[in-house]
Order: C-alpha cells, then sequence, then structure tokens
C-alpha cells in the first residue's frame, strides 16, 4: 500500500504509505541512483564551501532518505541525520529544515514525530507544499484519514503536481473511489515530466487494475512504467506479481530474481518467498532475516511487516505482539487488519472481528483485507461470502506496494 505499508508507499506509497516519505518527491516514485549520486556528490561539494547554508543541509539530508528508499540501504538515514542535524544546529525553525526532520522521521515509521514537526513546518512557513505532502503521508499512517485529506487538498492549492495528484489519488482509494483515485493518477501521469515520475505514475494505474482483477491492465501499465524508465524496480515486480497471479510461476520466479537483485526490500523477498512456495519449491528466508537486521540497525522499526509475515509464515503468537506494537503506535487501516489476522491465525477469531471491522470501514476496495475479514467471519459461524479469485496462498502479493 502506497503510504501505509513499508517501503513501498511508498508510498505509499501511501501511503502508504506504505508508505518512506521523501519531502521532494511522490510517496513512493523512485528516484535514478545515477542522477542522485551526482547532485549529492554537488551538493557536498558546495556545503564544502558554504558549511552555513542551512537549506542546502535540509537538501542533503532529502537527498540521503530518497537514496535509502531507492537503494533498500538504511545507512542513508544515519547519513540523514548528520545532514539534518547539521541543518538544525544553524536554523532549528526553518521550514526547510524541519520539513527535511519530519521526512526522515517518517522514513524510519516515527510518524507521530513526522506528524509534529510537519505541522511546525507549517507553521513557519504556511505555503510550504513539501510540509504538507509529509504531513499527509504521517498522518495516514497515524489513522487520521481526515486530516490526511486536509493536508493533501492543502498540497492541490499550493503546488497541484504529480506528488499532490499521488496523494490525492491515494486519499480517494482508502475511502473507496476508485474512479476518483485513478483519475487523479491519469492527471499525474500527463503531469509527469520526469521518467521516473512517469513511471510512478503508470505504475499505480497497474496496481488498481492488479487489485481489481484485471491483470492484462495491469501487466500493460506496468510495461509502460518500464518504457519510460527501465530501472523502475516496481514496475518490474508488478510485472512479476501479474505473473503469478496468472498461473505463471515459473516466469514470475525469473522477474523476482531480477526484483531481488536490484533491490531486496523485505516486501519483494516475501513475494518471492511465497511465489517459490505455490511452484511447490522451498522459501528460504535468509536474506529476508538479514534485512530486518540492518533496518533495525538503522532505526527504522517495522513491526507491521514482521506482524504479517509472521503471521502467514512463522509464529501467530510473535505476530499478535507485533501487530499490537504496530497498531499502538499507527492505528491505521492495515495495522488493524494485521492484529485481525495475527489473533485469526492465533486461533482468537472473535477478538479479531472488531479490528476486521475497523480496517474495512472506509469502504477501501482492498482484496487483502475483504478476504481477511470474510474469513474471519466464517470462522465465528456468520455469514460471508469470500472472492474465489483470492488466492490465499499469495498474500504478499495483494498488498499494494
Amino acid at each position: 500500500m502506497r503510504s501505509l505499508a513499508p517501503f513501498a508507499g511508498l508510498a505509499l506509497l501511501g501511503a502508504l504509505a506504505l508508505t518512506v516519505v521523501s519531502f521532494s518527491a511522490p510517496p513512493s516514485a523512485q528516484r535514478p541512483v545515477a542522477r542522485a549520486g551526482p547532485a549529492a556528490e554537488t551538493l557536498r561539494d558546495r556545503l564544502a564551501r558554504l558549511p552555513g547554508d542551512h537549506r542546502g543541509w535540509a537538501r542533503l539530508a532529502s537527498q540521503y532518505v530518497d537514496q535509502a528508499r531507492v537503494t533498500g540501504d538504511p545507512s542513508y538515514y544515519t547519513k540523514a541525520e548528520g545532514a539534518i542535524a547539521r541543518a538544525a544546529a544553524l536554523r532549528p525553525g526553518d521550514d526547510a529544515v524541519l520539513t527535511g526532520q519530519a521526512a526522515l522521521a517518517a522514513g524510519r515509521h516515527e510518524f507521530a514525530d513526522a506528524v509534529r514537526l510537519a505541522e511546525r513546518a507549517t507553521r513557519a512557513n504556511p505555503y510550504g507544499a513539501a510540509a504538507f505532502g509529509v504531513l499527509a503521508d504521517a498522518k495516514t499512517q497515524l489513522g487520521d484519514l481526515r486530516g490526511a485529506r486536509r493536508a493533501v487538498d492543502r498540497m492541490l492549492e499550493l503546488r497541484p503536481g504529480v506528488a499532490a495528484f499521488a496523494r490525492a489519488s491515494y486519499a480517494a482509494e482508502l475511502r473507496g473511489d476508485q474512479a476518483k483515485a485513478r483519475e487523479y493518477l491519469e492527471l499525474a501521469e500527463r503531469d509527469a515530466w520526469a521518467p521516473a515520475d512517469v513511471a510512478y505514475a503508470r505504475y499505480y494505474l497497474g496496481e488498481l487494475a492488479l487489485h481489481s482483477g484485471d491483470l492484462a491492465t495491469a501487466s500493460r501499465r506496468y510495461a509502460q512504467a518500464l518504457r519510460a524508465y527501465p530501472a523502475y524496480t516496481p514496475a518490474l515486480a508488478g510485472q512479476a506479481r501479474a505473473a503469478a497471479l496468472g498461473g505463471r510461476l515459473t516466469e514470475a520466479l525469473s522477474l523476482y530474481e531480477k526484483v531481488v537483485e536490484r533491490l531486496p526490500l523485505p516486501q519483494y523477498l516475501i513475494e518471492q518467498g511465497e511465489t517459490r512456495l505455490k511452484a511447490g519449491l522451498p522459501a528460504d528466508w535468509t536474506l529476508l532475516g538479514a534485512q530486518r537486521e540492518l533496518f533495525g540497525a538503522a532505526g527504522v522499526r517495522d513491526d507491521l511487516t514482521w506482524a504479517e509475515f509472521e503471521a502467514d509464515h512463522g509464529d501467530p503468537a510473535l505476530a499478535v505482539r507485533h501487530a499490537r506494537a504496530e497498531y499502538a503506535r499507527h492505528p491505521n487501516l492495515v495495522a488493524a487488519d494485521a492484529l485481525a489476522w495475527a489473533l485469526f491465525r492465533a486461533g482468537r477469531p472473535a477478538e479479531a472481528l472488531p479490528y476486521a471491522r475497523k480496517a474495512t470501514a472506509t469502504g477501501w476496495r482492498n482484496p487483502l483485507l475483504a478476504y481477511h475479514r470474510a474469513t474471519i467471519e466464517r470462522a465465528l459461524g456468520r455469514p460471508a461470502e469470500v472472492d474465489p479469485g483470492f488466492d490465499p496462498d499469495l498474500p504478499a502479493l495483494a498488498r499494494f506496494s
């Protein structure tokens, strides 16, 4: 999920947002590593000459947050922390500095801190669209969808463009308005000029199609994204998902090999593992465990991913602990679903149902959440229809990235 799920918001998404957030880019749009490197080098040269340039240090921190998201290397968060600390020492109340601090907090999944810092940034400069973008993403993660929508609306007023349209699309999607979500993404596609932004818009148009069951349109959109920017890994992962959900497991596994070689993020590793299991092959979670340790060492707390993983592939009791911790910090729709499913898998469907209801309360047409709620209700002897087209063996592929 765009802004709601980790990395992948990249997101958030998202999200969701699931989104890791950058205040200079759409919530989950990847920037070319080859271009980001020279830009950072040039900026470092400038800062060597002008070490008192607080906005330069804030921009450098932003680039490091982007690099963490693009490369999957969490060590960039530590570098971003150093750069933004220099900026804050020079001008602690500057809106660019506060927005950079908010973006770093969001990247590390400290969304309450991100809201606090982003709100300070908007008070310091009510016309700074970037701060409203971070605020929208963080409020979405905290389950404050009304507050997120207000922030998105303000961003649209100040700077209509790819970043604002993408967030508006996600807000519409979360309230069940898929037509409006598609319309905003099409606006983003028309507005985009940078190859990565074009690919980003087309990719999420593919995701909307995929999760409505239209695999042909999804595949076409992913291919269009890759034509715009061949290095855009999420679109390659989208092609792998479409292949796996279409029963072309050999093709999907070949694509996943390329995906995880480029960008071994936890979501992609879990998707690859599930596809291997579906194909009758063993899943190797070794690299996933290593990534978990790396992100933890960099200060990234990600109870959501591990709640979902443990519920589907590990220890349900551990899944409940992770899910409770996530929901306590970020009571959003996805965290509610994760807690519901963890409780169900732990043999506690009656406790699970209220959280499943909350996860589906906004009208969001999410196939995974719908499957989880229907399964929980049926376990309690209540009438519920399970989508026959949903594949319970591939739950990670049904999560928006």
